[in-house]
């Protein structure tokens, strides 16, 4: 009898819970690093967190009740031993976007949204664990990803310039912001502009003399010190205000989602950019270090993120390159780097929240401003351009969706657009028409290789895609083509080179059946080659390998030729 240890609930068990395992592997000498990388998470998450809460038009805690909630949740479930969990930027535009118009101006209707919109998130990711679903983030191609990047990034820049300017800001989408901003300038607070201007440039500095550090939160008490000093606000520059002391009350959803309409359409958009975001910057630093990551136990991890935040009163939170970046700079050697966090940033709010109510919100802009200027990666749509020009189409698509429709339904139409493309370039495969290579057997492509010989009396394809319902009619098409292109009394044998298709389906089998009958009608044979071992299993099944004189693996075209008396004779 097997030992308990090795049993399927022992297994199961650790599998779920990742700390089980790494922390099996913990070494004492890793200690030091996990403390110094949390205080230092810690000391960038208090500004950014900051500025997050009041984009997405919540109170300033808010964010902070993120990173330390969402850190511990994401500690106890996810597989990820450097990534940070905390509230983003295109997650605060969403909610700032969205909740707005659910909450109908009552403030405190507009935080429950927001921690409900958490705790369904959370739940939607149960759900996409117990089915399975990262495989389905899949048809979300990178190059989407840059132009929603780039979108998410310049309508989140346009909603922080009005702060910088010192003015009330506006609009829908981007456009509308812009316009309204213009319009604004001549109300310029020229205290607050030049305040943020400052903070911009300390930031960017410090960023590339000092990579690695809190320079943010350096950025913030020095504001904070000369707001205090010489009394700012006096003079018209607008700061944060009070922040509450002491750690958030824990309590479950004030809400249900009967209660809210829109909910579960602005939940399902905050897990799409919360998966996508954690798991891409989860893989940078899994391949970095040399450790498998569970993509599917991410779910689990972002839901315990969520659920934790929203027990507290917080809005939904992701990992973030970013601030991973930060935790794997300062030495983060496990998630509990993210325990050190939290408790750090537990004492920061029982202690030192008197400190920031003299926050510039200038300044809180200028640090928005400067964490999403990554996302904005103009070479890449450059480079785009100049290689694959259908790969720019589709970034560009997602860039306008988000600069037109906002974040929420501009990465839902960047999901349709990425899965319409992979369509669209599935269903128009590229068709071979084969010849030989002189003084070979090996035979390629004439459209590629003109030099290549012909086969007198043959015409050899080889269909480079998998041959499916949505692309079938396309390489039947293209073959009759060929052969109508041909002279018909020429023609004695028409060969199907199925190498390059992994997968057939029944539409694909039944194009073969109607290609046989258009060539046997003509006087002409069919045979098929290169079939892989489901396909054959699934022809033989369709009755096809009796028509055209059986599917043996070993038959190659070279075969087939010979066989047919058949000599390749040197192009002209």
């Amino acid at each position: 009898m097997k030992s308990s240890t090795n049993s399927p609930i022992s297994f199961n068990w650790r599998s779920y819970i990742p700390p089980a395992r790494w922390l099996l592997e913990y070494r004492a000498d890793w200690l030091p690093h996990d403390a110094v990388a949390g205080v230092t998470l810690a000391a960038y998450a208090i500004p950014v967190a900051l500025a997050y809460a009041a984009l997405a038009g919540l109170p300033p805690q808010a964010g902070v009740y993120g990173y330390l909630l969402g850190g511990l949740g994401y500690a106890l479930l996810g597989s990820s031993r450097q990534l940070a969990i905390g509230p983003t930027s295109a997650i605060s535009l969403m909610i700032a976007g969205t909740v707005g118009a659910m909450a109908e101006g009552d403030p405190q209707r507009y935080a429950e949204i927001a921690s409900l919109t958490a705790f369904t998130v959370a739940l939607f990711c149960l759900i996409a664990w117990a089915m399975r679903l990262s495989v389905l983030v899949k048809l979300i191609s990178g190059s989407i990803l840059v132009g929603f990047k780039a979108g998410a990034g310049l309508t989140i820049a346009m909603t922080q310039l009005p702060s910088l300017f010192g003015f009330a800001g506006g609009g829908h989408n981007f456009f509308e912001r812009a316009v309204l901003f213009a319009g604004n300038l001549n109300e310029t607070q020229y205290l607050a502009l030049v305040v943020g201007v400052i903070a911009i440039v300390l930031l960017v500095l410090g960023g590339r003399l000092l990579p690695g550090k809190p320079v943010a939160l350096g950025v913030v008490a020095l504001s904070i010190i000369v707001a205090s000093v010489f009394a700012l606000s006096a003079h018209g520059l607008a700061t944060t205000g009070d922040v509450p002391a002491g750690l958030p009350h824990l309590a479950g959803p004030a809400l249900r989602l009967r209660d809210v309409e829109g909910i579960i359409p602005l939940a399902a958009g905050c897990l799409l950019l919360a998966y996508i975001e954690s798991i891409s910057a989860a893989r940078t630093f899994a391949t970095q270090h040399g450790y498998a990551l569970d993509a599917r136990q991410e779910f689990l991890g972002i839901g315990a993120a969520n659920f934790a935040a929203g027990l507290g009163q917080g809005y939904p939170v992701a990992g973030g390159l970013s601030q991973s970046a930060v935790n794997d700079r300062a030495g983060a050697r496990t998630p509990l780097a993210l325990v050190f966090a939290s408790i750090t940033l537990a004492l920061c709010l029982l202690f030192l929240t008197g400190l920031l109510q003299n926050l510039p919100k200038a300044v809180l802009a200028a640090v928005v401003l400067t964490a999403v200027s990554g996302l904005i990666d103009f070479p890449a749509l450059l480079r785009m351009w100049r290689v694959s020009p259908l790969d720019f189409y589709a970034a560009a698509i997602a860039l306008v969706a988000v600069l037109l429709l906002g974040i929420l339904q501009g990465i839902l139409v960047a999901a349709l657009a990425s899965i319409v493309m992979l369509l669209a370039r599935a269903s128009r495969p590229h068709v071979a028409f084969l010849g030989r290579i002189h003084g070979t057997n090996t035979y390629s492509d004439l459209a590629r290789h003109p030099e290549n010989e012909t086969l007198p009396g043959v015409i050899a394809f080889r269909p480079e895609a998998s041959v499916l319902y949505i692309n079938a009619d396309a390489v039947l098409e293209a073959v009759l083509h060929r052969l109508r292109a041909a002279d018909p009394s020429g023609i004695r044998l028409l060969v199907c080179d199925l190498s390059a298709s992994p997968y057939l389906d029944l539409a694909g089998s039944r194009m073969l059946h109607d290609l046989y009958d258009e060539v046997t009608s003509r006087g002409i044979a069919l045979r098929i080659v290169g079939a892989r071992g489901r396909v054959r299993d699934l022809l033989r099944a369709d009755g096809m390998s009796e028509k055209v004189g059986g599917l043996d693996r070993g038959v190659s075209l070279g075969s087939v030729l010979e066989a047919d008396r058949i000599r390749p004779n040197r192009q002209p």
